[in-house]
């Protein structure tokens, strides 16, 4: 009997089987058949710039796949791409689970036309006809509009075409410097016509396709703010730029970057300081700081509220005096400002908060001590002292090489302060000035990210937090940038800056072995925008706008 039910129990269990693999996982058919193929992505081979992507667009019903191709290559260029240009496209295809192509694609002469099948998941074939399309671009828009003889810089609203020039008193007639989309035109130009800003006057951006156009209103007047604080959806990425494209090729070196009135200027340890176009992130030039250029003496940058970029040098490494140098803008002299003779490490990191011009309050965190840091004031334009303060921030048992901190005031010494580093309780912290005790913390971040860098500033009335977490590893994902509303008096209330991990070294496929970067904020003159900047070390420096237009 038992051996009859174990006989029973075996046949049972191989007619299962039997059933199972009778079946195939191919004759299954999705309760959705979409499109089957979404897009055909073409570049150039051999370019590995951010540009060299060209998308397609799909006629599902002629079963025709256009390829488009900029008029202009590369896209800010004068560079025609010709017809010719097009014979060996590398090409990529996205398609539907269980859709198949062939022939498979890797290159594709887009010169004529290519037939290829798509097999959809119920089986059946559809052949398309993919062709390129050389296109001027439809872009027609105006992305600056300033006037140069009275330093006035047009406020854009693209949502109701308008350009608003803040301005009280007359402005008369005067010469604008515009900028366009690319290939764009404008009329009238106001770059080479002088007109009348106290009247209202519209102007034509046609795009170099010749058919699309806007139409703006060019006004004087003094827009409304928001009650408090940045404009909820007004974040803007301006620009994004990777080292290597500007001319930084020197790895591990790029350490800091000032931010100042219309320009961005960064920090390569032994190399002049190269300038960028604050708004649009070209390359401009470089700063002549040959007088102290050393991979241990310009070490780092920072730049001050009015405008002065502040070098410093690495102790002890480089000698027995830590030294920081002022320059006046980018047109400006090395000139000497504080030489202390310490043997504490220092120079890492150096932040200011207000003018040294006027009252300003300067940080250097020590780097053999956790929770330690060098404190220098500024009192009306001169510094009190070549010694600083040693201040002691407490419940930092130690930060390595990884820190960085900022004050909120600019006189008050018992003012509160803002400090990143690397070390537990791994939270981005807000320190008690005057107990030198941290009161409220931000959430806990990974141990295997770098907390280094910090900026904090006042705009429309609210304060505003900014630090950076780092990547210093070939695996993983971070180089993340955090940003706060201190006004709701917590680190809980956070602001998007940009995704994390696509502008870290690790995004271009090297590394930041000493997980090094920075971070800046700047108010616009007018008091109407903030732009955040970040640097990323082998990676990008990136530009990130908000403002405070109520509209």
């Amino acid at each position: 009997m038992k051996n009859n039910t174990l006989l029973l129990i075996s046949s049972v269990i191989a007619l299962i089987f039997g059933v199972i693999a009778c079946q195939s996982p191919e004759d299954l058919i999705p309760s959705i058949s979409r499109n089957g193929i979404n897009s055909i992505t073409a570049s150039f081979p051999d370019d590995n710039s951010d540009e060299n992507s060209f998308s397609s667009e799909i006629d599902y019903t002629n079963h025709v796949i256009t390829v488009v191709i900029p008029y202009n290559y590369p896209l800010t260029s004068d560079n025609v791409v010709q017809t010719s240009d097009l014979s060996n496209m590398r090409v990529v295809a996205n398609l539907d689970d269980n859709v198949y192509l062939s022939p498979a694609l890797l290159y594709m002469d887009l010169t004529k036309e290519n037939h290829i099948t798509i097999t959809d998941q119920t089986k059946n074939d559809i052949e398309y006809n993919v062709v390129a399309e050389i296109r001027k671009s439809s872009e027609c828009s105006i992305t600056k509009y300033n006037i140069p003889s009275i330093g006035l810089t047009g406020i854009i609203d693209e949502t109701n075409k308008t350009i608003s020039l803040i301005s009280i008193a007359d402005i008369g007639f005067a010469m604008a410097d515009i900028t366009l989309s690319h290939g764009a035109t404008i009329s009238p130009d106001p770059f080479e016509e002088s007109m009348n800003y106290d009247e209202d006057f519209l102007v034509t951006v046609t795009a170099q396709n010749g058919v699309d156009e806007s139409v703006y209103t060019v006004k004087k007047a003094i827009p409304k703010k928001v009650e408090l604080g940045i404009r909820k959806s007004s974040r803007k990425l301006l620009w994004a730029k990777k080292l290597v494209d500007l001319g930084l090729m020197t790895q591990n070196m790029t350490t800091g970057i000032s931010a100042i009135n219309n320009y961005l200027v960064i920090n390569t340890r032994g190399e002049n300081s190269l300038y960028l176009d604050a708004k649009t992130g070209a390359a401009l030039g470089t700063i002549d700081i040959s007088a102290i250029k050393g991979s241990l003496t310009n070490f780092y940058s920072t730049a001050d509220a009015g405008n002065n970029i502040l070098i410093c040098n690495l102790t002890p490494n480089a000698g027995t005096a830590f030294k920081v140098w002022k320059i006046a803008g980018v047109g400006g002299s090395v000139e000497p400002f504080i030489s202390f003779d310490t043997s504490l490490a220092l120079g890492r990191k150096l932040s200011v908060v207000g003018s040294i011009d006027a009252n300003a309050i300067i940080t250097a965190p020590i780097y053999a001590a956790g929770g330690q840091f060098a404190r220098w004031q500024v009192i009306d334009g001169s510094l009190v002292s070549q010694i600083p303060d040693i201040v002691t921030a407490s419940g930092v048992s130690s930060w390595g090489i990884n820190a960085d901190i900022v004050y909120t005031d600019d006189f008050n010494l018992n003012s509160d302060y803002l400090l990143a580093y690397y070390g537990s309780p791994y939270q981005f912290a807000w320190y008690n000035g005057v107990t030198n005790a941290g009161k409220i913390y931000g959430s806990v971040i990974s141990s295997n990210w770098i907390l280094n860098s910090v900026d904090y500033v006042l705009f429309n009335n609210a304060p505003y937090a900014l630090h950076n977490s780092v990547n210093s590893f070939t695996w993983g994902t971070d180089d993340s940038i955090y940003m706060y509303d201190l006004n709701t008096n917590s680190l809980s209330t956070t602001i998007e800056v940009c995704e994390t991990g696509i502008y870290g070294a690790k995004a271009l496929g090297v590394q930041n072995p000493n997980g090094t970067g920075d971070v800046a904020f700047k108010v616009s003159e007018d008091g109407y925008y903030l732009y955040v900047y970040f640097m990323f070390t082998n990676g990008y420096v990136v530009c990130v706008q908000y403002d405070c237009i109520d509209m």
